[in-house]
């Protein structure tokens, strides 16, 4: 029978698939010897039976008995016991972190008899009565799924009542009172009596916890995050330690370095007499981690050594939950810790200096996604006629612009049509992700640096400002007010700061960020500030160690010039479809509507000389890098007016219609197909229209030769797309290679070319050993290959039902945005592998825009890829995980980590 249940002192941080990651190091704090609350895990495993039966699996019950009653013994009391109860806290812990998406419940174990043994063994009336209602509190929002405003709504009437607006003014009568108006709430709205058997009651929050993996709100951080939906949840059952026991108790969260910036130093928040979900939730102010030593002094000293253990342990930033029950300092929590892109590079290379990681680890510990995040503008350094309202946290960094919204609702709502918005609230809650993710940035008035809204923005690369205190958030009203009675509402646009903390009224001009400017070139390394410098020595190792070169997807000479700058070693993809649109459309057309081999001739001889002209900017831009040039591949009635508007104006016209629109319309309707992305495109054009295919291979070999005639190197390479079958290919290579020689005779310069295909049919995949033996190269089409194999129209069916699938996990993510490795991958392998059988020097890339996607990437280094192509803007991006591809292929993973979701 398996085993569902650990003690804290059988696991360690590397069974984190079974324990979760709080259980997991949990244990590992147990066994460093760090002062943890005993307690134990329920696996993932078990959660897992659960979500799929409906019910705990058989023998968890009892293996539960056996770890309570030993933790019972080894506390010397027992849960609930009326005159001294354990109490213990039921919390979630998956294998990623995942803050504040799932469920916790503490004080578990108080009754009405309980809270009197606890009020006299603590001396302390009002803790015990706190306790409990927040016990009932947690118990009925969580458990029972009561809406948590009907009791938050109850504290605010009795502190108002109290003439306060501070929990800490409440009396041990007033938190009475408050447990039997929650127990009302209770019987009222979940039809039963609040559970007065402790045993009960953890058994509940147990399965509320399983029950919350599949929360809305948890399904959306996962689909964000891009974290499995089948790992479930362990559940970590703690004897209970309180910061609610007077001023020399507490609850805090520490950062061993900035989350935020990297910077080493004191990092954190701590509140005194208070319980742990104060503090992440923001609804109290917290003071700088700093002011502990003032306030403990003892467990301050401790704290740091503590922090220096595990940072060298795991090494690797850590972030701490710790709670201070008069004057005793417990571990409750540490993980490897979120944080920003900035502080990931910054917090990489300080570890390879102090020696504790090498530099293969220090390229692991940053990934493309965040290299990104740092490549995004961000506000000019000179601010004119802009109005600075106030100023908050730095939570997480960023420039954002957007319409102030008060609700998460409204800020779905307003996304949804398109709109920037900015989520404006007091504090957030784990309700509000929705929101975070629909919104630029997210600006609260309470909070600190390991509030909700910092931790959940940190972790998802999005701006964030907290603890804005000067605003006055009128959340109802939707509107707040800043310093100077500004009164800003729903729609006012707003700019926020997360790298400095302001906030302004309007919109903030941006420039390109610092890292931009190094790939330019502008910037050189060492003028630039120490982020700059940590971007350029992983840079520098990932290029060393990748295998996959990337080229990039360009149609012009400033495209190409710019991802050279980026550091392309190509042109992976250059669509010539692009170069007939503006003024050349008209020659389009003219080809389109040629009545003989006369006119059609003549249509292409104006469109060769700027299709050369072209060519030869791009051959400049990228002088000894190769250059795939793609023949033109959509369907012509493209290029073409739509139909709908050309028939309304010949019908409006009548007989008076313009001769010219008539002809269009009628090439229009001849041409127009029920499914144009399966129709006349791609090399059946090229054969179906006589010399298109000749006027652009003539376009290349002409720019080439003159490149080379002016002392350049140009290594065209032409690729002939959507090709089936391997009888299209040798008909199109024939008359290529004709041309070719043609110049070369002409100009008696040789610049060989290579010929290849796009493989973006499955039919090509599967028959690509056939079509090696006309191709010199394969370039994976991606898109059109994911399109093709699921039987999907990109533009139809993302808008029309992909949203649902990611709901009910028939998608991960979406297969347009990273490579299905499991269909689409899996011809991609299989056309490797016959390709290369047949020809093994065959030349193997990818140009969809899979090139960017870190995972895709991987993916391709996998399957034995030459290259990957992308954007110019996402080379650097593919660049890094070309480098951290090749690094775990090779190696053993990380010690520790950082779990950059």
């Amino acid at each position: 029978m398996p085993k569902f249940v650990y003690d804290f002192t059988e696991g360690n941080k590397d069974l984190k698939d079974l324990l979760g990651g709080k259980g997991a190091n949990l244990a590992e704090m147990t066994n460093l010897g760090l002062p943890v609350p005993p307690g134990f895990t329920i696996t993932a495993e078990a959660c897992r039976h659960y979500l799929e039966h409906g019910n705990p699996p058989a023998g968890l019950a009892d293996e539960v008995d056996r770890h309570l009653a030993a933790l019972e013994s080894a506390m010397g009391k027992r849960l609930g016991q009326s005159d001294d109860p354990l109490l213990v806290s039921v919390r979630s812990g998956a294998k990623f972190s995942m803050p504040g998406m799932m469920e916790t419940v503490l004080n578990v174990g108080l009754n009405d008899e309980s809270v009197l043994g606890l009020a006299a063994q603590a001396g302390d009336d009002r803790f015990a009565w706190d306790s409990y209602r927040r016990l009932i509190q947690m118990f009925g929002k969580t458990v029972l799924d009561i809406d948590g405003d009907l009791f938050e709504d109850a504290v605010e009437d009795v502190k108002r009542a109290r003439g306060s607006d501070d929990d800490a003014d409440l009396t041990a009568d007033d938190f009475k009172a408050l447990v039997d108006r929650f127990k009302g709430i209770v019987r009222d709205k979940a039809g039963r009596e609040f559970p007065a058997d402790p045993r009960e009651q953890m058994d509940l929050a147990v399965e509320a916890v399983f029950d919350s993996w599949n929360a809305p709100r948890a399904v959306l951080y996962r689909r964000q995050e891009r974290i499995p939906v089948d790992l479930g949840t362990a559940v970590n059952i703690c004897a209970m330690v309180f910061g609610n026991m007077g001023l020399d108790s507490g609850t805090g969260v520490a950062f061993t370095r900035d989350p935020a910036s990297g910077q080493q130093g004191i990092y954190g928040d701590y509140l005194q007499n208070a319980q742990g979900e104060d503090v992440v939730a923001g609804i109290r102010n917290t003071v700088p981690l700093k002011e502990l030593e003032r306030i403990d002094k003892a467990s301050y000293d401790r704290l740091l050594e503590i922090m220096e253990t595990l940072e060298n342990h795991y090494r690797d930033m850590c972030d701490i939950e710790f709670t201070i029950e008069r004057g005793k300092l417990w571990m409750l929590q540490t993980r490897v810790g979120k944080r920003t892109a900035a502080a990931a590079f910054r917090i990489a290379c300080q570890l390879l200096d102090q020696g504790l990681i090498d530099r293969d680890e220090t390229a692991r510990r940053v990934t493309g996604d965040q290299l990104a995040q740092l490549m995004f503008p961000r506000f000019a350094a000179k601010l004119d006629n802009v109005r600075k309202l106030t100023k908050g946290m730095n939570a997480s960094p960023g420039a954002a612009v957007g319409k102030a919204v008060f609700t998460t609702e409204r800020a779905v709502e307003l996304a949804g049509r398109g709109e920037d918005v900015i989520l404006v609230r007091r504090e957030t809650n784990p309700d509000d992700l929705a929101g975070m993710v629909a919104a630029k940035g997210v600006l609260t008035s309470r909070g600190g640096k390991t509030s909700h809204a910092a931790v959940v923005a940190r972790g998802m690369g999005k701006t964030c400002v907290c603890g804005a205190e000067e605003l006055d958030v009128d959340v109802k009203g939707a509107q707040f007010t800043a310093p100077g009675g500004v009164t800003v509402g729903e729609g006012d646009v707003i700019s926020i700061d997360g790298t400095s903390g302001d906030v302004y009224l309007g919109e903030v001009p941006v420039e390109d960020s610092p890292v931009v400017r190094y790939f330019e070139g502008d910037l050189p390394v060492e003028d630039g500030d120490d982020l700059v410098k940590a971007v350029h020595r992983v840079m520098e190792h990932a290029d060393a160690r990748a295998a996959l070169k990337v080229r990039a997807n360009s149609d012009t000479p400033e495209d190409s010039a710019r991802a050279r700058r980026f550091g392309a070693a190509g042109i992976g993809l250059c669509r010539t479809e692009h170069m007939f649109l503006g003024d050349r459309r008209q020659l389009v057309e003219q080809l389109i509507l040629a009545e003989d081999a006369t006119g059609r001739k003549a249509a292409l001889d104006a469109l060769e000389p700027l299709q050369r002209q072209d060519f030869e900017g791009i051959f400049a831009a990228m002088d000894g890098l190769p250059v795939t040039i793609r023949l033109i591949d959509p369907p012509l009635h493209e290029f073409l007016p739509d139909i709908t508007e050309l028939s309304v104006r010949v019908a409006l016209a009548g007989e008076d219609a313009d001769a010219k629109d008539r002809r269009l319309l009628e090439a229009v309707t001849r041409l127009h197909e029920q499914n144009p992305m399966l129709g006349l495109r791609g090399v059946r054009l090229g054969l179906a229209i006589p010399g298109l295919f000749g006027m652009q291979v003539r376009a290349i070999a002409e720019a080439a030769a003159a490149r080379r005639l002016d002392g350049g190197d140009p290594r065209p390479e032409i690729m002939i797309p959507l090709v089936g079958a391997v009888q299209e290919l040798e008909a199109v290579r024939d008359e290529a290679r004709a041309i070719l020689a043609e110049v070369k005779s002409a100009t008696g310069v040789d610049v060989p070319a290579l010929i290849g295909t796009m493989i973006e049919l499955p039919r090509a995949a599967l028959t690509a050993g056939q079509i090696a033996e006309a191709a010199e190269f394969f370039s994976f089409g991606t898109n059109d290959l994911t399109q093709t194999t699921w039987g999907f129209s990109r533009d139809d069916v993302e808008a029309a039902f992909f949203s649902r699938y990611l709901e009910l996990g028939i998608f991960g993510v979406s297969p347009f945005e990273t490579l299905d490795r499991e269909g689409v991958g899996r011809l991609v392998r299989i056309a490797v592998e016959e390709g290369r059988r047949v020809r093994p020097g065959l030349h193997l890339g990818i140009c969809g825009e899979h090139g960017g996607d870190p995972d895709s990437v991987h993916f391709c280094h996998e399957v034995g890829l030459d290259y990957v192509s992308c954007s110019p803007f996402r080379v650097p991006v593919a660049r890094l995980e070309a480098g951290r591809a090749a690094i775990e292929a090779g190696g053993a993973g990380a010690a520790g980590g950082s779990d950059s979701r």
